[in-house]
């Protein structure tokens, strides 16, 4: 499809044109698998726990993966989590939601999950992948709990249906509290209820404080997907 030509000073003709065709990519993500107690013995279905790490976790090395979140609270035994935990490995920087939504799919193929209880979850990098991955699938998950993430406001419509919890530190001077405050204002502005801790004197790692308060849990495996009107459980 061409658009006007125009001649250049030397009178060189350049059109405007576009290019379109659908390209298949092949993705390679490692991640990290925990299923819960009974799980190999029994015929139900699970929850899901989507983990998604930060910057510093990137490359090939999956023990890299159990240095903060549900993967660190596996290694070191602190906590049982009544679900299968996933936890994929992003090869460089940034998380890609297509490739990440092709490895959700994937364990609901191969494992038994509750689709309707699927959450989501992450930190910094994996904070901006959470509200990424939910905004391109907004159908796919009970909840989500970003944490010193962000998103663009323009996606506030898209997230207006999923119960979140984010969470930020004041004091963060890498990804600044507006990142997460402007998201959370504009899902407000547009009648949504997320929830939104900021913690007065908490730098960037406002995650080790996060994931170690039973209050994220409870509230966390108490959503359920809905199929009509989705309403968030409240923290009791």
């Amino acid at each position: 499809m061409s658009r006007g030509a125009e001649p250049g000073s030397a009178g060189t003709v350049q059109e405007e044109k576009v290019f379109e065709r659908e390209i298949t990519v092949t993705a390679r993500l490692k991640y990290l698998l925990a299923l819960p107690e009974g799980y190999e013995t029994g015929v139900e279905r699970w929850p899901l726990l989507v983990f998604l790490h930060g910057a510093g976790e990137s490359g090939d090395d999956l023990e890299k993966v159990k240095a903060h979140g549900p993967p660190k609270l596996i290694a070191a035994g602190d906590r049982a989590f009544p679900c299968i935990v996933v936890s994929p490995q992003s090869p460089g920087r940034g998380w890609n939601p297509d490739v990440l939504a092709a490895l959700v799919d994937e364990i609901c193929r191969e494992y038994r999950v509750d689709e309707d209880r699927i959450w989501l979850t992450g930190l910094s990098m994996g904070g901006f992948g959470t509200w990424a991955l939910a905004a391109a699938k907004p159908d796919r998950f009970a909840a989500i709990a970003p944490i010193c993430g962000g998103a663009n406001p323009s996606q506030a419509d898209r997230l207006l249906g999923i119960p979140i919890w984010a969470f930020h530190g004041a004091k963060d001077f890498v990804v600044p509290l507006a990142s997460s405050q402007a998201i959370v204002d504009a899902i407000r502005e547009k009648g949504g209820e997320p929830k939104f801790t900021v913690y007065p004197e908490a730098g960037h790692d406002s995650w080790t404080e996060t994931y170690a308060d039973p209050a994220l849990w409870d509230w966390l495996f108490a959503q359920t997907r809905s199929h009509s009107k989705r309403e968030s459980t409240p923290v009791k």
